[in-house]
């Protein structure tokens, strides 16, 4: 049987000397072609735009930018062999050993691990972060823009290709490098130019961790003009993935594509450090952030002592004969002395010296007696002088989140049910604080910005604009330290040697919570300390006009568990207002409440009393 002559093979497709093998990718701006060179006898990547150049001028301005761009030199930027013209169309060639497109890869690696894809995305914020601080900006980046080769290496390619890019649109000369900085307003288009990019890269990273390209739409490009400010749709990660995606990632990668532009990331090295710190403390147990805090407990201490450390040691040696609860009520006063008093006693427990008691010690006056002044004053000694490695600044602010956590613990103290020692519930209440504490002295510029993220934007008049809220404290420090505040705060309770019945009081009941009748002292302890914090936190943090609806939800979040009304939260902030004041020591406890499980609110009653309540905060404030 003759075999039928076989279809003639098509001519392969010619650029000038090179031989086009396969179209690899394209946006709305640039193609990258797969290429033979006949000159070296290797394949290469091209990239082209997809438009000609115009005229001279615009090819001129085309060639000089990726020339510029060419000249970086970074192990996760791909080295460019050549900027070439061919029939008036410029291009860039990449030698194709440095990978495959991460659109070849994902092709043939469907739903990666979390962990890969975001070690991925450090590896192209690196080299991103260092294009951006040489005044270089991509423009374009997408899937196929992106090299990964068989050892997980990422290289980013195609730089300046898609020019002009984003806050270039106007004609402005784009000198490559950091000759930008001379003109302030190319220096603002840079800025724009390299948010842009940022915003490219949470396009990718939603993609990838979600194995579908985000608004169903494959390039960036196209994507970023449908969201804000360009157009109105969201780019969320789906609650249900593939693979799951562990909470702090998720709100990195949604804080990427935010509907709203300020909650963004928009250098580079700020969304690195996001991802590195998820990354290393899900790889590694105490790694990160974490890791890192735990060093510096070593290097700086937990906290600085307050000004005059010296004269209040000097006070406490003072009343050696005196009965513990007044040695105890001084020691009060310095958060960081009362810290390293109970690190040193649990510490010690931990490590098995023979001290008097087997359960966790959780009063002053216990550990006083227990090691004597003379252990006062050497703890003091340890301490490090205010403010410690604080700028001005971050000082003042470290010493107004100390006075918030005292009016909380000052605030337990009078919310607290007959038979409960107030220096129990105080430490308690300010322990729930640690990661707080610990991110305002150890993190002092990221407390900043979680500060930042978590503001609530107001509504604009001219505009119509509706009020913009921030994100919670949780998802904001996710966003910004790849951690939350709660596991900064458990990291140290665990490295001080506090039991786990301590650690778990030590953990705020969550927002989302429902707030169930205490089983234990334990549970009563830990739910009156959330109690003062979350009212703490509705006096502290929402405008003053909303205190009073504010802490009327938390007494009916509470009422039924603790027997609360709103008279006596009232009563009991006014009560802490004057402690933290005054240094007045604390109410009586309040009456038990057997029918609390039966108690009815009344929702307007509460907004009366707390409308007063508002008032006396406001004053308080003032004064």
């Amino acid at each position: 049987m003759i075999p039928e002559p076989s279809a003639p093979a098509a001519p392969p497709r010619k650029f000038g000397r090179f031989e086009l093998r396969q179209l690899l990718g394209k946006s709305a701006a640039a193609m990258v072609w797969l290429a033979h060179d006949p000159r070296g006898s290797h394949e290469v990547m091209l990239t082209l735009p997809r438009l000609q150049p115009q005229d001279n001028d615009a090819l001129e301005h085309w060639t000089r930018g990726a020339r510029g761009a060419a000249r970086l030199d970074h192990p996760n930027l791909a080295p460019v062999v050549e900027v070439g013209v061919q029939d008036h169309w410029p291009f860039i060639a990449v030698d194709r050993s440095h990978g495959v497109t991460l659109a070849e890869w994902t092709a043939a690696h469907p739903n990666s691990p979390a962990a890969d894809v975001v070690g991925w995305a450090c590896q192209l914020l690196r080299g991103l972060a260092f294009a951006h601080e040489a005044g270089e900006v991509h423009g374009d980046i997408q899937l196929h823009s992106v090299l990964i080769n068989e050892r997980g290496q990422v290289c980013l390619a195609g730089f300046a290709t898609a020019l002009p890019a984003p806050g270039f649109e106007d004609g402005t000369t784009r000198t490559p490098g950091p000759a930008l900085a001379t003109d302030m307003r190319a220096l603002q288009a840079q800025r724009a130019a390299a948010a842009h990019d940022l915003l490219a890269c949470g396009v990718l990273l939603h993609h990838l961790l979600t194995g579908q390209p985000a608004l169903d739409q494959p390039d960036t490009a196209l994507v970023m003009q449908r969201i804000a400010p360009h157009g109105r749709e969201l780019v969320r990660l789906p609650w249900i993935t593939p693979l799951p995606i562990p909470e702090p990632l998720r709100a990195i990668a949604n804080r990427c594509t935010s509907g709203q532009e300020r909650l963004r990331y928009s250098i580079a090295r700020t969304l690195l450090d996001a991802l590195t710190g998820w990354l290393e403390a899900d790889q590694h147990d105490g790694g990160g952030p974490l890791g890192l805090l735990l060093a510096r407990l070593h290097s700086v201490g937990h906290l600085p002592a307050l000004p005059g450390l010296a004269a209040r040691v000097a006070r406490v040696t003072s009343l050696e004969g005196q009965h513990t609860d007044e040695i105890a009520h001084q020691v009060l006063e310095d958060m960081a002395l009362s810290f390293e008093l109970l690190r040193t006693l649990n510490t010690a427990q931990v490590q098995g010296t023979q001290i008097q008691g087997n359960g966790p010690v959780l009063t002053l006056r216990r550990i006083i007696a227990l090691i004597g002044v003379s252990g006062v004053r050497l703890a003091a000694n340890t301490l490090r002088q205010w403010p410690g490695p604080l700028s001005e600044r971050h000082a003042a602010a470290l010493q107004a989140t100390f006075d918030r956590v005292r009016l909380a613990g000052h605030l337990a103290q009078a919310l607290r049910p007959a038979g409960y020692d107030p220096q129990v519930v105080y430490l308690i209440a300010v322990l729930q604080n640690l990661g707080r504490l610990m991110l305002r002295y150890h993190f002092a510029d990221e407390a900043e910005q979680v500060q930042q993220l978590m503001k609530t934007t107001p509504a604009d008049r001219d505009t119509g604009a509706p009020e913009q809220p921030g994100l919670s404290e949780e998802a904001a420090a996710y966003a910004v330290l790849g951690v939350d505040i709660e596991s900064l705060g458990h990291v140290v309770a665990r490295a001080w040697g506090l039991g786990d019945d301590v650690q778990q009081m030590v953990r705020r009941v969550p927002a989302q919570a429902p707030v169930r009748r205490p089983d234990s002292d334990a549970d009563m302890l830990r739910l009156t300390a959330s109690a003062a914090n979350d009212c703490v936190d509705a006096v502290e943090s929402v405008p003053e006009a909303r205190v009073g609806a504010a802490l009327a939800h938390v007494t009916q979040r509470y009422a039924r568990a603790l027997g609360l009304t709103s008279r006596e939260v009232g009563d009991a902030l006014v009560a802490a207002r004057d402690m933290l004041r005054k240094g007045a020591t604390p109410p009586a406890a309040r009456s038990a409440r057997p029918d609390a499980a039966a108690m009815q609110i009344d929702p307007q009653a509460d907004l009366q009393v707390d409308a007063s309540v508002a008032q006396n905060e406001a004053t308080a404030r003032d004064h």
